[in-house]
């Protein structure tokens, strides 16, 4: 069990359960928020079969948290971004090298580098009311967190520009319709729904899922040829677990398979 001021975590029926638990500041992240988020993923990564994501009811994330003294008026000297290569980017990356599989659902506002974690979601549920922000444009900045390559990817570059240049809500019905998310549900069926895709996925077949995952993250930057060599060496390897061999028997015998991870 973690406990600690940033987010709550608990094991519920094979799912790793972690909410960002600091509401008066609609999750801001900060640099020790970040470490406390990545220990919990870690934990999860031994502790489960999948993690659910959560953010409070008026926010996922609004992003950094700008009300620090390291963003003092007259301090010229910062970097901005030595965050971003000590703590935030290495958290990233990890999150594309999951054993399981991450199920994230948003209420409210997921803006900045709160953004950017909500869209490394495998499975994204979001509320109606819920709505994506890039408002980096706003303060002089840059998007970061991978926000560029992930939407880009998702919405293509011209959409992509539209969120990033002009810095407007992004709410979770046009987001559904352009592929961004999975699901829009209702606001108070977020996590029901968040639970219920966790669930199947706790249940399956953990080593051919962590594959799936490998092969899809690759398939972002990878050339044809190169997309075919991962699967071929990958299914290999999922074709000698015990879990492929139940698949198998299941299937034949017309029964629900009972995959153990092995």
């Amino acid at each position: 069990m973690i406990d600690n001021e940033y987010l709550l975590y608990e094991i519920k029926n094979n799912v790793a359960v972690i909410t960002l638990n600091q509401p008066n500041s609609m999750n801001a992240i900060s640099p020790e928020f970040a470490q406390a988020l990545e220990e919990a993923v870690d934990c999860a990564s031994k502790d489960a079969g999948a993690i659910v994501l959560l953010g409070s009811d008026r926010a996922f994330s609004s992003g950094a948290n700008l009300k620090t003294n390291r963003f003092d008026q007259g301090n010229t000297e910062i970097d901005v971004g030595i965050n971003l290569e000590n703590v935030y980017n290495p958290f990233l990356n990890k999150l594309t090298e999951l054993p399981i599989p991450l199920i994230v659902g948003v209420r409210g506002a997921a803006a900045g580098i709160g953004c950017s974690i909500a869209l490394m979601g495998d499975i994204i549920i979001a509320g109606r009311s819920s709505f994506f922000l890039q408002a980096f444009c706003n303060i002089g900045l840059v998007p970061d967190g991978g926000a560029a390559f992930l939407l880009a990817k998702s919405v293509g570059r011209v959409k992509a520009m539209e969120l990033m240049l002009l810095g407007e809500r992004y709410p979770a019905e046009q987001a559904l319709l352009d592929g961004l998310i999975t699901r829009m549900v209702e606001d108070d069926e977020v996590i029901e729904t968040a639970m219920k895709y966790a669930d199947k996925l706790a249940k399956g077949p953990s080593k051919a899922l962590a594959m799936i995952r490998k092969s899809a993250w690759a398939a972002l930057d990878s050339s044809f040829e190169d997309q075919l060599k991962l699967e071929r060496k990958l299914q290999k390897t999922a074709g000698l677990t015990q879990d492929f061999k139940e698949g198998v028997a299941a299937f034949r015998e017309k029964r629900k398979p009972n995959f153990t991870g092995k």
